[in-house]
């Protein structure tokens, strides 16, 4: 399963809360807004990008933090690691006196533990790969941990700071889904299902007197209209990731609220299957991207919030290149392409859309753009337990539209048997000079190599990244402006 699907796969019901009758914003509490229920509170095992946003760095740890900026900090580890001259062993120091909120001493132990159960074959960590290449753990005392792997893999210090890297306390580990034990600065309080999760703070943490909120509260409230009306109402103190994007200057104009606009990596694509007639055709792929008005499907969303994008990157990204201008808004180019490919029109395909935010409104302005070149694109809307079955598992679709949330994430156009089915030797290639590779020069090359391959074989047609927007109550301070990662980290939440 792809790490780039974590947003979707929150699969329970999420009801919205009533508004009114909570009074938030006591000094030493907050009250978030969030949209999606986490499945369960494992991220070592769970895929819901939602585990993440409650629990990571404010109940489960790794070796490395990635800030809200980007940049990647050492957490458990007492500082960056040594890393041997062929990049295929880290030596990590842990910082000393970290203990987990069940009194347990964090030893390396625990870190040879964790990342060989993430690598096990029974193991349903998203990142499995990442901790299946680590040919061995050594642990020469309680705080040394060496990794030796088998292939260098240059992200890897981001790899152990995103939530898929947590480090867990062997006893509990079996139960962290519903009772998490972790080394960071909250515990779990109440989890009311489909209502709210709440997190106390644990006065056994090691920098205890630097955490200032002593209680936070995630509501969650799928509805937008709901998520407008309890920032409005006074019922949340904030919401990140703001789904209502249409209401952003509603609240811009509103002078006891902050508006913080930000981005995230959720690059926002119609997914194209390529071994599905006529989609193995490249030219026929090249059409679809001339074909659909990439600003126009993300102002239908964002109401123009939200970068467009030309291949699998961020600007957030390092190595990030501009490639937007590939394929230019040009419906009869389009239909040279089709004409050229030997397709006749109208064709007859279906535009499978899951119920995520962006689908609808994107999906809507997708398909009639199609149509405008003689391509009846019929939108069959499903739950998400249909898409992940029809499209992820079976491969049984022809376009859909999805965002792939996570960072760094072009391994999976490295895998024919991912759902994009696309099968390209020459990428193939270039990835693995990219994972292998030790040089940022070289590692430079090989991103920017393999984006353009992306885009010239039009793998999928590249749209729009999900903005990150942010809005609080204007004297709570500490929130994160971008979202890297999908965490809401509250160690430097307070209120001024």
């Amino acid at each position: 399963m792809s790490k780039g699907l974590r947003i979707l796969l929150a699969a329970t019901a999420i009801v919205a809360l009533p508004i009114g009758g909570h009074a938030a914003g006591k000094k030493d509490e907050v009250v978030l807004g969030m949209a999606l229920e986490p499945p369960g509170l494992d991220p070592t095992t769970g895929a819901a990008a939602a585990i993440g946003e409650v629990v990571h760095y404010n109940i489960f740890e790794g070796l490395m933090k990635i800030e809200g900026d980007g940049k990647v900090v050492p957490l458990l580890a007492a500082g960056p690691p040594e890393i041997a001259a062929d990049a295929k062993t880290y030596t990590f120091k842990l910082r000393p006196g970290v203990k987990f909120s069940n009194g347990e001493a964090l030893t390396s132990a625990d870190v040879k533990f964790t990342f060989e159960r993430d690598a096990a074959e029974k193991s349903t960590n998203k990142e499995k790969a990442v901790f299946a290449n680590i040919a061995s753990i050594e642990t020469p005392d309680d705080v040394t941990v060496v990794l030796h792997l088998n292939e260098p893999n240059p992200n890897l210090q981001f790899n152990l700071g995103e939530n898929t890297g947590v480090i867990l306390e062997p006893k509990s580990a079996d139960t962290d889904a519903t009772q998490p034990v972790g080394t960071g600065p909250y515990k779990l309080g109440a989890w009311v299902k489909g209502s709210s999760i709440s997190l106390v703070k644990w006065d056994g943490f090691r920098d205890a007197a630097k955490i200032k909120i002593k209680k936070a509260t995630f509501r969650i409230i799928n509805d937008q209209a709901a998520q407008t009306t309890a920032l409005l109402a006074g019922d949340l103190d904030a919401f990140p990731r703001f789904g209502a994007l249409c209401n952003v200057k509603q609240f811009q104009g509103d002078a006891r609220f902050t508006v913080l606009l930000g981005s995230t990596e959720g690059k926002t694509i119609v997914s194209t299957n390529n071994k599905q007639k006529p989609f193995d055709d490249v030219r026929v792929r090249r059409a679809l991207a001339y074909a659909i008005d990439r600003k126009a499907a993300r102002d239908a969303f964002t109401c123009g919030l939200g970068a467009l994008i030309g291949s699998h990157y961020t600007p957030n990204d390092p190595y990030y290149i501009d490639l937007t201008g590939a394929y230019p808004y040009n419906p009869e180019k389009a239909k040279e392409l089709l004409k050229e490919a030997g397709v006749k029109t109208p064709l007859d395909i279906t535009l499978t859309l899951p119920p995520a935010p962006y689908d609808s409104p994107s999906g809507q302005v997708v398909a009639a753009n199609l149509a405008k070149v003689g391509i009846n694109a019929k939108i069959q809307s499903v739950e998400w337990a249909q898409w992940l079955d029809a499209v992820l598992k079976n491969h049984s679709y022809d376009l859909t539209i999805i965002s792939h949330v996570e960072p760094r994430d072009l391994n999976i156009y490295a895998n024919p048997k991912y759902y994009f089915q696309y099968d390209s030797p020459k990428y193939q290639e270039t990835y693995h000079s990219l994972s292998t590779a030790t040089d940022s020069k070289d590692i430079k090359k090989w991103t920017e190599a393999a984006q353009r391959q992306l885009t010239e074989d039009a793998v999928n047609v590249f749209m729009y990244v999900l903005p990150h927007v942010t809005v609080a109550k204007k004297n709570l301070k500490g929130l994160w402006h971008n979202s890297p990662i999908f965490a809401n980290d509250l160690s430097a939440v307070h209120w001024e």
